[in-house]
């Protein structure tokens, strides 16, 4: 690892590591289902031992990331049909490549997420025109005003969610409700059964720290329409819907088996008056 550059991030933030691993991975498989040439170069770039991740990780987690970023991209691309020259959100956005898979030419795009992760970012993601980095906490209040008016405005929040409490994750909703009525919201979600599975065959499997542990699990997505009128489920699925080229019988059963339990799943909303 001599010359290889230093990974210097919080217990939680250090988790990005995980989602970069295994889009990486499935980059150099011969028949990827994604493909991450930016995760694959810097997984080869930096001084960190993915040794414990690559022998405990089961595929299915592995897979989880890549489908998360399948339907991602699907959905920004469904979204930039109507809305060319929206603006995006990357909550949270570690070392995500989401930009450039979807970047039509047009959209405007921010990724948001603490100092030492945009620190790391910038050492392997290049900002530009359309695309701007911003270090702060997604729960502060200062960095919405950095945002530049927009007709259609829509938030990404890949493994963010489950870190926080589900107090914050309301009150956070209901913010961008008040300040930007009309946005939207994709994130994805584990069941409080799959909260408790992951810390155990993820985190703490995957050699993270304990105080990374995840928090909030969400049994069904309808339930947030509860937390505020202006909050509209526009789409819920289970994580691997859709997601079966090219996979075996046997990893075609445990991806049946964890959609079947609501294992993990994939959240849009739409923020603001409830049609009705």
């Amino acid at each position: 690892m001599s010359g290889k550059d230093a990974v210097e991030l919080g217990s939680v933030q250090k988790t990005l590591l995980l989602p970069l691993w295994g889009r990486a991975i499935e980059t150099r498989k011969a028949r990827p289902l994604l493909v991450d040439r930016t995760a694959a170069r810097i997984i080869e770039s930096i001084n960190y031992d993915f040794s414990t991740i690559a022998r405990n990780i089961s595929f299915i987690s592995q897979l989880s990331w890549v489908a998360r970023s399948l339907h991602t991209d699907r959905t920004i691309r469904e979204f930039l049909e109507q809305h060319p020259d929206a603006t995006f959100v990357n909550l949270g956005c570690g070392l995500d490549t989401t930009f450039e898979r979807v970047d039509n030419g047009r959209l405007s795009w921010y990724d948001l997420d603490l100092a030492d992760v945009i620190e790391l970012r910038k050492r392997y993601i290049q900002e530009g025109g359309r695309r701007t980095s911003i270090a702060c906490s997604l729960l502060d209040d200062g960095w919405l005003g950095k945002l530049k008016a927009a007709d259609s405005i829509f938030f990404l929040a890949s493994g963010v969610f489950y870190y926080l409490e589900e107090v914050q994750i309301k009150a956070f909703l209901i913010k961008l409700a008040n300040a930007l009525p009309g946005s939207e919201v994709l994130f994805d979600a584990c069941s409080p059964r799959g909260v408790g599975l992951a810390n155990r065959k993820v985190i703490k499997a995957g050699g993270m720290d304990d105080s990374a542990v995840l928090k909030w699990g969400l049994q069904r997505a309808r339930d947030m329409e509860s937390w505020d009128s202006r909050i509209t489920v526009v789409a819920e699925y289970p994580m691997f819907r859709n997601i079966k080229r090219g996979l075996s019988i046997r990893d075609r059963l445990g991806m049946f088996v964890s959609d079947a339990l609501n294992m993990m799943s994939m959240v849009h909303l739409r923020l603001g008056i409830r049609p009705v």
